[in-house]
Formats: structure tokens, C-alpha cells, sequence
């Protein structure tokens, strides 16, 4: 990965900045000798063209830069530790001055100081004060009381996730048993449907049939002058005209049956006779007369 701060000088310093292309190759292989040789190596062989010369100048001004600031802070660090020995030779002094050498302390002691110096680094604290043990202690009981909270909210969820776990593998144990019921039933399912084929292709030809029928039953109607306008209720009317005229004609038919028992005179039973047909065919041809009535204002 390159370093940003690297990208960014570089960008800064592309075209031309401080000190000539010559001047900068010169100082790159002076920084990559002397970083090779201490790792005992050689520089490879590479072409120095401008951006790579630009980038490992970049490099070398970061890394020198670096260089000398660990250098800076390694002397602080010597220097502290200077002062820490002193120090320590100090207080070792004054301690074997008021008899409490390390050599002459109980092992209980210098376990139990031991023991106190670890709990100060563990709580990292710069001094064994009881201020300081009770400023670290109030820490480690507020960071307590975060973590408790936490694990308490974890756990919430933690039982939320249970019983959605919970519900989720009660619905996939009630869909496998529905699953199984339906697999149960497919066959009876497949039975119907194939009575069902078996009703519908004879219906199918029941529908044929009636079809024919229907269409048979109208040439029928139609040849006998049957139209849609003869309801059941001119049916009806004409029901009731015929029997009108039965009942005109009746006792027309009655008398003509009583001329059977009349003396054998043959010229008044003529005359009578022929009366009772003109009587008679007048009553047809009023009933005809108003049965052509009828059917001519229904349609």
C-alpha cells in the first residue's frame, strides 16, 4: 500500500520544486545504499525515470524525517530512564536508610509490594496512592457498569433471537407436517380428478346429446308454427275459451242425441237434423274465429 503523505508530496513536488533532477537522483541512491546496506543487501537495478525518482525522493524525505524523530524520542526515552534509575537509586537509598532495604524485608513483604506493583501496572497508574487505586477502581467500575449494559443489552437480544428461532422452527415443523398431509392427500386428489375427467368427458357427451335434441325439438316448433309469443298465458285463455264453447255446444250435442228417440219421421228429423248441424257448425266456426283472434293479437 503506498503512503497517502507520500501521494500528497508527490503531488505537491511533480513538477519541478526544490533542487535539480541530477541533485535528486544523487540523493536517492545515497538513501537506498545506505537503507540496503543495513539490511545487507544490494539496490536493485531499476530505471530512474522522473516519477520514480519524484516518488522514492518523496520516500526518502518522509523516511529521514521518521528517522530523526525516532532518533529524538529514543534519546527522551534514554534520558527518562536515566532519571527513573536515578530515581530508583534515590529511594533505595533512603529506604536502606530507614532499615527498609529489599534485603531486609520479609518475603511476605517484598511479595505483597510486588503483588502492589502489578496492580498498579494492570491499572495503569503512575504511582501506588490510594487516590490513584481509587480514581483507577471507580474507572473499572464505570467500564463495569458499560459492559454490564451491553452484555444485558446482548442478552435481550440474544432472547429476542431465541424466540424468533424459536417460532421459525415451530412454523418449518408445522409446514413439514402440512407438506406431509398434502403428499397424503395427492392420491386421493388424483383419484378425483380423474373420476372428475371421467364425469366430464360424459357430460361432454350428455351436452352433445342434448344439444341435438334442442336443436331437433326446434325444427319440431318451428314446422308446427310454434312461436315465442305463444305464452302459457294465451294458452291458458284458449284453454278456457274451448271450454266456453263446450259449454255452448253441449247442449247442442244434448239435444241432437234426444232427436234419436223421436218417432220415425223421417221428414222432421231431417229438418231437425240439418237445424242441429248449421247450429253445430256455426259453433266451430265461432270458436275457430276467436282462436284466430287470440293468436293473432298475441303476436
Amino acid at each position: 500500500m503506498t503512503d497517502p503523505t507520500v501521494n500528497e508530496t508527490t503531488s505537491k513536488s511533480g513538477g519541478g520544486g526544490g533542487g535539480s533532477d541530477a541533485s535528486r537522483i544523487g540523493e536517492v541512491k545515497q538513501w537506498l545504499t545506505q537503507e540496503f546496506s543495513q539490511a545487507g543487501k544490494e539496490v536493485p537495478d531499476f530505471e530512474y525515470t522522473p516519477r520514480s525518482v519524484a516518488y522514492l525522493h518523496n520516500l526518502a524525505t518522509l523516511s529521514q524525517a521518521q528517522t530523526q524523530a525516532s532518533k529524538i524520542l529514543a534519546s527522551d526515552f534514554r534520558l527518562k530512564a536515566s532519571e527513573y534509575r536515578a530515581q530508583a537509586a534515590r529511594i533505595g537509598e533512603i529506604l536502606e536508610s530507614v532499615g527498609l532495604a529489599q534485603e531486609g524485608l520479609a518475603s511476605n513483604v517484598v511479595s505483597s509490594a510486588q503483588v502492589l506493583a502489578n496492580v498498579a501496572n494492570l491499572l495503569n497508574i503512575r504511582d501506588t496512592e490510594l487516590s490513584s487505586f481509587l480514581v483507577a477502581m471507580g474507572d473499572i467500575s464505570l467500564r463495569k457498569t458499560g459492559v454490564e449494559e451491553k452484555r444485558a443489552k446482548a442478552q435481550k437480544e440474544s432472547n429476542v433471537l431465541l424466540d424468533y428461532t424459536r417460532k421459525a422452527i415451530s412454523r418449518l415443523t408445522y409446514l413439514k407436517r402440512t407438506l406431509a398431509q398434502l403428499e397424503d392427500d395427492a392420491g386421493q386428489c388424483e383419484a378425483h380428478i380423474e373420476h372428475w375427467k371421467n364425469n366430464l368427458a360424459l357430460m361432454l357427451g350428455k351436452e352433445k346429446q342434448y344439444n341435438q335434441e334442442t336443436v331437433r325439438f326446434k325444427d319440431t316448433l318451428n314446422r308446427v308454427g310454434y312461436t315465442p309469443d305463444i305464452s302459457h298465458g294465451v294458452l291458458v285463455g284458449l284453454a278456457e275459451e274451448r271450454k266456453e264453447l263446450e259449454k255452448k255446444t253441449k247442449p247442442v250435442l244434448d239435444t241432437l242425441r234426444s232427436y234419436q228417440d223421436l218417432p220415425p219421421d223421417k221428414a222432421l228429423a231431417a229438418l231437425a237434423i240439418e237445424d242441429k248441424k248449421r247450429q253445430y257448425a256455426a259453433a266451430e266456426k265461432y270458436f275457430e274465429d276467436v282462436l284466430h283472434t287470440a293468436l293473432s293479437t298475441s303476436k
